[in-house]
């Protein structure tokens, strides 16, 4: 979820190097996708690039090259018996010495990307080390990660940027407290949203801001598009409000209702009355939670709901993706630089 970001700027600050450890191709079956980064320092590791002995070959190879220095490079590991893995796909990874005296830049990196920009990277193989740049064209915000190679020379890209996973979600009773937990994990950026100021909790979730407002409607119409609404007031006058302003929009990712079978019922009616198109109301979500789950705890409610918002939000990037124009791959001649 690009958490190494700040904790890479972090140890830097702190004067200790670390080795940037990325997955540059993956192939097949494997335990994490192109882009998956993690950090490895002298004496601690962050994030993950699936586990498993994977992760301590390339650990022990970060450890090596902390100790000795030298040029980045790439692994080739093929995720079968011999490396003791199962999955059976290869795996490409590359690793990269970060030296301490970069902090400063990383912390501008880090702050940057959190506030909406790309970060850019490009290494090529006997390079000493990544180009990185900062931009805030969209187009750089197409392909995570591209890696090539004839053979002899490779070339590794990357987009590095913050998910775009904006939730807004009312309600800071038991049930919107545990779905505020599970989801900041995520990556999601949650605004939280209650009109009483003193239920929400003194720590909050990661990535989320509390917001206590007498007019709870004013931020569905100030979220940005491709926002997820989640629904589950104490109050079913204010949820009825909340959903004839949802669904006053057209440019939203999710809107789901906390409630039953009967509760969407009534409130299909009254919306229908208040001269909402009854082919908006398929865009509503209620009952929320992924179906067969029935479970009436917080916790388990929250796990249901986070899962379905992941299955909204794979399936949009998948759709997103298809979309795409395909992206010719420069094949390197050999001795060649590109």
């Amino acid at each position: 979820m690009n958490d190494w970001l700040p904790t890479l700027a972090d140890w830097l600050a702190a004067g200790q190097p670390v080795v940037l450890v990325t997955v540059v191709r993956a192939d097949g079956s494997t335990p994490r996708e192109a882009g998956a980064t993690m950090l490895i320092g002298r004496n601690a590791t962050a994030d993950t690039i699936g586990g498993g002995h994977l992760e301590w070959l390339a650990t022990a190879a970060a450890r090596d090259l902390l100790a000795k220095g030298g040029q980045p490079h790439v692994m080739r590991c093929a995720l079968g018996a011999s490396l003791g893995q199962c999955c059976g796909g290869v795996v490409w990874l590359a690793l990269e010495r970060i030296e301490a005296r970069e902090a400063a830049s990383w912390q501008t990196r880090a702050a940057a990307v959190t506030a909406g920009q790309t970060l850019q990277r490009r290494l090529l193989s006997g390079d000493e080390g990544s180009l990185w740049s900062l931009s805030t064209d969209e187009r750089g915000k197409r392909d995570p990660a591209h890696f090539w190679s004839d053979g002899g020379h490779w070339q590794f890209e990357q987009q590095v940027r913050a998910i775009n996973f904006p939730v807004v979600l009312f309600g800071a009773g038991h049930v919107g407290e545990a779905i505020a937990r599970a989801l900041a994990p995520l990556g999601a950026r949650i605004s939280w949203v209650d009109n009483r100021d003193s239920i929400f909790p003194a720590e909050l979730p990661a990535g989320t801001d509390a917001i206590g407002t007498d007019t709870p409607t004013a931020e569905v119409r100030a979220a940005p598009p491709g926002a997820y609404f989640l629904v589950l007031t104490h109050d079913h006058g204010l949820d009825f409000e909340l959903c004839e302003a949802i669904l006053a929009r057209h440019d939203f990712a999710f809107f789901g209702l906390i409630g039953s079978a009967s509760k969407r019922a009534r409130f299909e009616h009254r919306l229908i009355a208040r001269g909402i198109d009854p082919a908006r109301l398929l865009d509503m979500t209620c009952p929320i939670g992924v179906p067969g789950i029935r479970g009436k705890a917080p916790a388990v409610i929250a796990a249901s709901v986070a899962a379905q918002l992941l299955q909204v939000r794979e399936a949009r990037q998948a759709v997103a993706e298809a979309s795409r124009p395909l992206r010719i791959t420069p094949f390197l001649l050999s001795g060649a630089r590109p």
